[in-house]
């Protein structure tokens, strides 16, 4: 399921070069808060991997923001992630896990994909291969490097604030 994924992001995603940071070696994460992401908070949909992306994102508390995402296409679930953005050392580290459309995940049950913090702006959290970026009240653009080798590819998620 994994390497459909990722040739879903090779074939249907937009390509974009320099949107990500990368941690060097023995580099610490930049002192940032929790409420610095609060302008994340919301539900969130645009149209990526051939389908209907969708994210929800608690307000921060208790150091962390919990949220998720879900990909649909022809009406049918694809696959979902639990995401978190917690505190850590002073600084912030985005984990995720994912799940197939019945809740079989596909890291070990110990296993989380974790991006530690890179950089924070006002306006955007680059995570080691994952960028949050707020373009406006209404508008975020996601960043996920989906390969590295031989030539760095990364997919771009495009989302709208959904209003109730």
């Amino acid at each position: 399921m994994l390497r459909i994924c990722c040739l879903l992001l090779l074939c249907l995603s937009d390509v974009y070069a320099a949107e990500t940071l990368t941690l060097a070696p023995g580099q610490a994460s930049p002192k940032a808060s929790i409420e610095q992401l609060s302008w994340l908070a919301g539900h969130w949909r645009g149209e990526a991997l051939g389908g209907t992306v969708e994210e929800h994102w608690a307000p921060p508390s208790a150091g962390s923001m919990a949220g998720t995402f879900k990909l649909s296409t022809d009406g049918k679930v694809k696959f979902y992630e639990i995401e978190i953005i917690r505190e850590v050392n002073d600084s912030l580290m985005l984990q995720l896990k994912h799940f197939q459309h019945d809740l079989k995940g596909w890291e070990d049950k110990d296993q989380t994909v974790d991006f530690p913090l890179v950089k924070i702006e006002e306006d955007a959290a680059y995570f080691d291969g994952f960028t949050i970026r707020k373009i406006s009240a209404d508008e975020i653009h996601m960043f996920v490097v989906f390969e590295r080798e031989p030539q760095l590819k990364q997919a771009v998620f495009k989302y709208n604030r959904v209003k109730p």
